[in-house]
Order: C-alpha cells, then sequence, then structure tokens
C-alpha cells in the first residue's frame, strides 16, 4: 500500500509563511521555474501553505525547488508522494528517502519519518 502524505505542502510550509525564513511574497519573487521563468503568485503560494487545493505542474516543481534551493528531485518527490503516494521500500533511498528526512526535520508531525529515519540510521 502506497504511503501518501502532503508532502509538498509541508516542504513550502516549513520555509514559507509567518514565522518562517520568507514570506509568501519573498518567495513568490525567487522560486522562477529556470527553464520558462515562470513564478507562482503571492496567492498561489499562500493556497500552497494554506493547505487548499492547487495543481502541481512541472513548472511549480521547479519554481518550489529554486525558491527553497533545494535539489528538483527532492521536491519532485514530495510531489509524487503527495499526489501518488510511495511504496515503503521506495521510501529507503534515492530522492524519497532524502524527501523524507527533509521534511521529517521540519514538519509538525514527524513521527512516523523520524521512525522510517532511525530505522535507516540503525541500518548503516
Amino acid at each position: 500500500m502506497p504511503q501518501q502524505r502532503d508532502a509538498l505542502t509541508e516542504l513550502v510550509k516549513a520555509h514559507v509563511g509567518r514565522d518562517r525564513r520568507m514570506s509568501t511574497r519573498e518567495f513568490a519573487a525567487v522560486a522562477v521555474d529556470p527553464e520558462s521563468g515562470w513564478s507562482p503568485s503571492k496567492s498561489l503560494v499562500a493556497k500552497i501553505i494554506g493547505d487548499q487545493g492547487y495543481d502541481i505542474t512541472p513548472q511549480l516543481v521547479s519554481a518550489l525547488a529554486e525558491g527553497l534551493g533545494i535539489d528538483r528531485e527532492i521536491v519532485a518527490a514530495a510531489a509524487h508522494l503527495q499526489v501518488i503516494g510511495y511504496t515503503t521500500a521506495e521510501l529507503t533511498k534515492g530522492a524519497p528517502a532524502r524527501l523524507i528526512r527533509e521534511i521529517g526535520a521540519e514538519a509538525e508531525s514527524t513521527d512516523k519519518a523520524q521512525a522510517v529515519a532511525d530505522r535507516w540510521d540503525a541500518e548503516k
């Protein structure tokens, strides 16, 4: 059974908004897709951190990666986890594993992510 959570939303919320590293306006200004030049509006960023519905597109993933200063593959893994989910085995390597560590360190609800990270550390 695929594991699913609002990982892309969690990733953005960990860095953007009230009492965070950047305001929605600041983030919208630096979150620019390097290929197309597209940038999410301040209101779209507010929708993302407000847990409101939004469409996930390749341009959005690239723009969020630029704005967050995180590898695109990790942001894409967050989008994949949010929309499709991953099996437990898929979360043990590559970008999905790096994502779980990233949101596990910042997210409000981290019990499952921390348990996975602890298990990986014990297996080393």
